[in-house]
């Protein structure tokens, strides 16, 4: 559906490139347009008729032009550019205020920037088996391929997990056929276990195979295996997989021998992979917009401009994915109790000593200590992490600064077939929540009128879009759908960063590896509105289609509506969530319309739950008044007989009308 109509994703559908890019009208002597197209030479003259051909050497003449005071606009014509390298931006990139330096698509045309490598010269591998091979460049890895412009699933099985018995080193195989698939393959240490449970979803490569023994790489496997939802002891089962083996290859999949440059692919029935396209990623990141908290980038803008083709090699590596929850993971080893696999499997204090050192996902595009930076009308597509991450932790940076974004807007965007989420605002160490330098905080971020589906294809934990610890992030009128687990999800911490701590985590012996804060976290006056929310929780049972975390003083969910979650939570009031007013939002066929994890030591304290419809699912408020929460006036109706109102809400929901339809867009009314 999404993915034939984003190649041809064009501004010139959606109005002039130029003019979302603006932020306000700005009289100049002079504005210089450097032309660029793939078809150009980097000795031209950066002009219509004498393009340049790179992004680099357009970058260099922009940078010229706004020392001269010039405002500049870089005009990218129709056609794919290829990246050897990202793409970064420094302060010496910034325009002025009111006067962006921006980037931007040429009237009608539908510019791409690639880290991919186009795949060429299918032959049969094996006669009759339906495989066949390319040559790609050896020695590069990718833990993606697109075909078509969509992803292809890597080469993978299902097993039981009535297959295997876990152990501290890896797990012995317990039946027998599964034994006498796996013994002997080669390449054993690119094959993958991939475990898919309550909210993680988690990956750990196997170092050897003898007979009924494999043994993990480490520290993946033991990192994997303490904590919560782990891979040994999921809370809710879940799918369990095994990866990246030539042998595992069924139809429409994939597998990559890097050392070799070989690629295969196995066809479907009738199938010509020569009639196809495919593209191998290249890159970990593509655009990397960051400076120093001293000097940030600044008024810089992209308009039309199509994302896409990257991959995240880290779950390949000796690290594994310890997946934590939506894209934060233990990258590297910590001391555990002998017993773990026993004694911390619904958490322990040696754990909980690992919790500061968690990292997050890095994106594709990325953008930290920079203000007035906006994306507008552009895809962010076919990419292998997060699409986009916005004053992320410094590491989730290539360019070794995090944090620190401020003024940042994201509008009428399109985010489609992404290996992680959407969107990833804010970052979660201690510099997050309680900056050593006030100009570390992440403020002042707009998401608005993006269409955000099918995300967080291989990292399913992920929602569509995430904002942690952000002072005044307004996310209104996108549409999140097609996920395995939230739509939107907001705050990190669990209450334990918040005033005073949390009961819960003091049993649980947090601080005794960091202080109990006095002073509040930089989460606060977040606007959740007119959202469109469906098609969520296809794999997980946990967390909720709107979610909140921890205290968020001034918060405001109002006029959003939540439908097709398989009947789970619409309306998740998490650990330690405070001060949040839930008002006026529609919630259609859910299981739990409303849940405050307000139970016992949680902090989840001074809520207001008022004036919602819903048509089905129970109440889950425990502790209501003790913890003073105040649920009201909601209206609980048969079928779809919505009141007046709530079809208002219904209506408004979603990308406004005025700025166009982007591909794959829903229209609830």
């Amino acid at each position: 559906m999404v993915a034939a109509a984003t190649a041809a994703f064009a501004v010139g559908v959606l109005g002039s490139p130029g003019a979302a890019a603006s932020a306000a009208p700005v009289h100049r002597t002079h504005t210089r347009v450097i032309v660029v197209s793939p078809h150009g030479s980097d000795r031209g003259a950066g002009t219509s008729r004498s393009p340049l051909r790179t992004l680099q050497a357009a970058q260099g003449w922009a940078r010229t032009a706004a020392k001269h005071g010039d405002a500049v606009t870089v005009q990218l014509r129709g056609g794919t550019y290829r990246l050897a390298k990202p793409l970064d931006f420094g302060p010496g990139d910034s325009g002025r205020k009111g006067a962006p330096i921006t980037w931007t698509a040429a009237p009608g045309q539908h510019p791409v920037i690639s880290g991919g490598t186009a795949v060429r010269g299918w032959r049969p591998a094996d006669a009759g088996s339906g495989v066949w091979v390319a040559s790609v460049p050896k020695g590069r890895d990718s833990r993606q391929l697109y075909k078509d412009g969509a992803a292809v699933p890597r080469a993978s099985i299902q097993i039981q997990r009535s297959a295997i018995s876990v152990t501290d080193t890896g797990f012995t195989i317990t039946d027998p056929a599964l034994a006498a698939r796996l013994d002997g393959l080669p390449d054993q240490r690119r094959i993958e276990v991939e475990s898919q449970d309550s909210f993680t979803d988690r990956y750990a490569p196997v170092a050897s195979i003898s007979g009924t023994t494999v043994t993990m790489q480490q520290p993946a496997w033991r990192m994997n295996n303490w904590g919560y939802d782990t891979l040994a002891k999921p809370f809710a089962g879940g799918t369990l997989l095994l990866e990246n083996s030539r042998s595992f290859l069924q139809e429409g999949q994939w597998y990559l021998d890097p050392q070799h440059g070989k690629l295969y692919y196995r066809a479907k029935a009738g199938e010509r992979p020569a009639d196809s396209s495919f593209v191998l990623p290249q890159l970990q990141s593509l655009v990397r917009i960051s400076g120093t908290l001293a000097r940030p980038v600044h008024d810089l803008a992209f308009s039309g401009i199509a994302f896409s083709y990257s991959t995240w090699l880290s779950p390949s590596t000796s690290i594994g994915y310890a997946d934590q929850q939506n894209g934060a993971f233990i990258p590297k080893a910590y001391p555990q109790p002998a017993d773990y696999l026993t004694s911390c499997q619904s958490g322990c204090k040696e754990f909980e000593g690992a919790r500061n050192g968690w990292h997050q996902m890095p994106a594709a595009v990325q953008v930290a200590a920079a203000t007035r930076v906006r994306f507008s009308d552009d895809a962010f597509t076919h990419l292998g992490q997060v699409g986009l991450g916005i004053g992320n932790d410094v590491n989730a940076n290539g360019r070794g600064t995090g944090l620190a974004a401020s003024s940042v807007t994201v509008h009428h965007n399109l985010f489609t077939d992404l290996g992680g989420a959407g969107v990833v605002v804010g970052g979660i160490s201690p510099d997050a929540h309680h900056p050593r330098d006030r100009r570390m905080t992440v403020r002042d971020v707009t998401l608005d009128n993006n269409l955000v589906t099918d995300v967080a294809k291989d990292y399913k934990e992920m929602s569509g879009i995430l904002s942690t610890y952000v002072t005044h992030a307004v996310i209104a009128h996108n549409e999140v759908s097609n996920l395995a687990y939230d739509g939107i999800d907001v705050g990190w911490g669990w209450g334990a960063n918040d005033p005073g701590g949390s009961n819960d985590y003091r049993t649980r012996g947090l601080y005794a590896y960091q202080p109990v804060y006095t002073t509040p976290t930089t989460l606060k006056d977040t606007v959740v509105e007119d959202n469109l929310i469906h098609g969520t929780k296809k794999v997980f049972h946990d967390g909720g289609s709107l979610y909140n975390l921890s205290a968020n003083p001034g918060a405001v969910y109002s006029g959003n509506y939540i439908y097709d979650n398989l009947h789970t939570v619409g309306l998740y009031l998490d650990e330690g969530s405070r001060y949040v007013t839930m008002r006026k939002n529609v919630v259609q066929d859910s299981g739990v319309f409303i849940f405050t994890n307000s139970y016992a030591d949680n902090d989840t304290l001074d809520d207001v739950i008022e004036q919602n419809w819903y048509n089905d699912g129970v109440v889950q408020t425990p502790n209501a008044d003790t913890h003073r929460i105040t649920v009201r006036d909601n209206t609980k109706v048969t079928g779809t007989d919505w009141p007046a109102a709530a079809r208002k809400v219904i209506a408004a929901s979603g990308i406004e009308p005025r700025y166009g339809h982007l591909p794959g867009q829903t229209d609830p009314r």
